[in-house]
């Protein structure tokens, strides 16, 4: 609950003794291994530009073209004056990259995740959840009204128990939701068990792979394709642009009925102002660029491999994780945010994690790799951190 204007300090006081206290950090240079971070340059583990095409000179070359053809802001929603043709040529080609009828721009993969759940439920209905979903997918089911039922972590059997539990009393529509990969934790959802459950409960199943596109899958397809699922088997798949793409936004992409169900229901679509139109430029050349350059995914895989060889050489206490995302579980804040600062003094960014962005007792370093990253920084990260004390 937020307190009465009068003790928004007090509050402030508990969150600081509390080490949860949180403030951002100046970037006065490109997204990059090496940013310029408050006025000092460091060795960076923590960004989601996965791909390292944040700051790629294609990429800037064609945000560029688009600016010069477009303007700078969009100036409407898309159903009013702000839906581009660069917007329209965006999403066809994201429907093709992920092999689904129709694609539908957001300005956020939060706005897409509360747009999506609240367009296909509402009072009356059911959405069940992984714990350790997204925000933005626990968000869009309270903003549904729909009742919210969470499952344990990755624990199939547990939603289907659930849900045989509720289908002999419970009516209306039903939505599973999960992200592909865990974005605190780094592994991946069981989908091929997710899937046959929702087809038994005639349930959408909805799948936010916003850490699996670009790094998973053949040509970077993501967790669906990992995994050996087709388009058909999940009906609600939604992505960000902002990660291993390297620019801004997200999309929702599925049938096209379910598309334009969502132009027309969709109230974080409807009345939100469309992305840039150059924005939209600037993420087809890196959606080729991704597409094409497959290297970049098998650095990714070899960096991964020898950070988690040395890792277990220290004896880290690492979670079990295959993609970018390598959590080092602290236990407690205190201890997160003493880790996070040693690094610092050393010239290492990793940002601290935790609650109630995980839950208590599990505060953590979440490190994070590049395709950008070379060998020599990860033995610097390793080194470091075998410094610290566990």
């Amino acid at each position: 609950m937020i307190p009465a204007r009068t003790n928004l300090a007090g509050e402030l006081d508990r969150l600081r003794e509390a080490h949860l206290y949180r403030a951002p950090r100046t970037l006065a240079s490109p997204q990059g291994p090496r940013p310029l971070i408050d006025g000092r340059r460091m060795l960076a583990f923590c960004s989601n530009d996965y791909l390292g095409l944040a700051n790629h000179p294609q990429v800037i070359a064609a945000l560029k073209q688009g600016a010069d053809a477009y303007g700078v802001g969009s100036g409407a929603a898309h159903l009013v004056t702000g839906h581009s043709v660069a917007h329209q040529a965006l999403e066809e080609e994201l429907a093709d990259f992920t092999g689904r009828a129709r694609a539908l721009l957001f300005s956020s993969g939060y706005l897409a995740n509360l747009g999506v759940i609240s367009a296909l439920t509402g009072r009356g209905d059911q959405v069940f959840e992984d714990r350790l979903n997204h925000a933005s997918l626990l968000d869009g089911a309270r903003l549904s009204r729909a009742r919210l039922r969470r499952y344990a972590h990755a624990d199939p059997r547990a939603l289907s128990r659930m849900l045989d539990a509720l289908m002999l009393n419970e009516t209306g529509a039903r939505l599973i939701a999960t992200d592909g990969v865990f974005s605190m934790d780094g592994d991946l959802a069981p989908l091929p068990e997710l899937v046959p459950i929702a087809r038994r409960a005639d349930a959408w199943l909805l799948v936010d792979d916003a850490h699996g596109l670009g790094v998973l899958g053949e040509k970077g397809r993501g967790s669906l394709d990992h995994l050996g699922l087709g388009p058909e088997q999940v009906p609600v798949l939604v992505g960000t642009l902002g990660k291993a793409l390297g620019t801004a936004g997200a999309f929702v992409a599925g049938s096209r009925e379910l598309i334009e169900t969502l132009i027309q229901r969709a109230r974080s679509y409807i009345f939100t102002t469309a992305p840039p139109p150059a924005i939209a430029v600037a993420t087809r050349e890196s959606l080729r660029i991704a597409r094409r350059e497959s290297w970049r995914r098998e650095r990714l895989r070899t960096l991964i491999r020898r950070f988690r060889a040395g890792a277990a050489e220290l004896d880290l206490p690492l979670l079990d994780s295959a993609t970018p995302i390598q959590p080092l579980i602290a236990g407690t804040a205190r201890q997160a945010l003493s880790w996070s600062k040693r690094l610092e003094t050393l010239g290492i960014l990793v940002s601290a994690i935790r609650p109630p962005t995980v839950p208590e007792g599990s505060a953590r370093l979440r490190i994070t790799f590049s395709a950008a990253h070379t060998a020599e920084d990860v033995d610097r990260l390793l080194a470091a951190l075998g410094s610290l004390r566990y």
